[in-house]
């Protein structure tokens, strides 16, 4: 990608493991600019790594555009049968644009001897929200990965960290911790967030109760936001079918 100069950034899996919360991942997850020069410059990217579409919905910019995934499998040698998944819009996550203003870039040697190489990487916020969704897996991770900026940043935070931290934690010990540390802005949050007045009256069981709440009002969002993208592709795997 970087190669041929496409404009991206990195999420899924991979992102994860870079903010220091691991988890295991042999894809790579794209978000990126769905205009006509830059998904030019992602096929010929793909085109390098031997990489073809797997599944549907097909490689155009119109399904990008409504939110859709496209998945690709790469036969080139040295990454053969590695998966990369491209999407430009995602549920609860701004435009591109804002997401390439705030990225995260960092660098990344393959060897200690090796040139390096700057990564973009979406900011923890934003890998934060878009894995707010249906599946099971991705609740455990957004809690550690907001663990992990806190218990690395809570010595000397800024005013982002905090706003972050009073939003996200998902741990009842961490957010009655977090709103002892930072009174005046929880008090100023804590009309948007149950979580956070129930951490400001000190009651677990109901900061448990509010998580659980939030994470349930999120799966449902996430589960009607997919519902019409489901049953395109649905029509799109019949046609196949039927083409074929």
């Amino acid at each position: 990608m970087r190669t041929h100069g496409v404009q991206c950034l990195l999420m899924g899996g991979q992102a994860c493991i870079v903010y220091g919360a691991a988890e295991f991942s042999r894809d790579a997850d794209l978000a990126v600019l769905a205009d006509t020069d830059n998904l030019r410059r992602l096929s010929s990217a793909l085109a390098d790594l031997r990489a073809v579409t797997i599944a549907v919905p097909p490689f155009e910019a119109a399904y990008l555009e409504r939110g859709h995934a496209v998945h690709f499998r790469c036969a080139r040698e040295d990454v053969r049968g590695m998966r990369v998944d491209v999407m430009s819009r995602m549920r609860g996550v701004e435009a591109f644009p804002v997401l390439w203003e705030r990225r995260t870039t960092i660098e990344l040697r393959a060897a200690p001897d090796d040139q390096p190489l700057d990564v973009d990487i979406l900011a923890l916020p934003d890998l934060v929200a878009a894995k707010k969704t249906q599946r099971d897996k991705d609740w455990p991770m957004i809690r550690r990965l907001v663990e992990v900026n806190w218990f690395e940043f809570r010595g000397q935070p800024t005013d982002d960290h905090v706003a972050f931290w009073l939003r996200e934690l998902r741990t009842s010990e961490l957010l009655v911790e977090c709103v002892a540390a930072f009174p005046a802005e929880a008090n100023a949050l804590a009309s948007a967030r149950e979580t956070v007045r129930a951490a400001l009256d000190g009651e677990p069981a109901r900061i448990e109760r509010a998580l659980i709440e939030e994470q349930e009002r999120e799966r449902a969002i996430d589960r009607q936001y997919w519902a019409p993208l489901r049953a395109e592709l649905e029509e799109l795997r019949r046609n196949a079918r039927q083409e074929s």
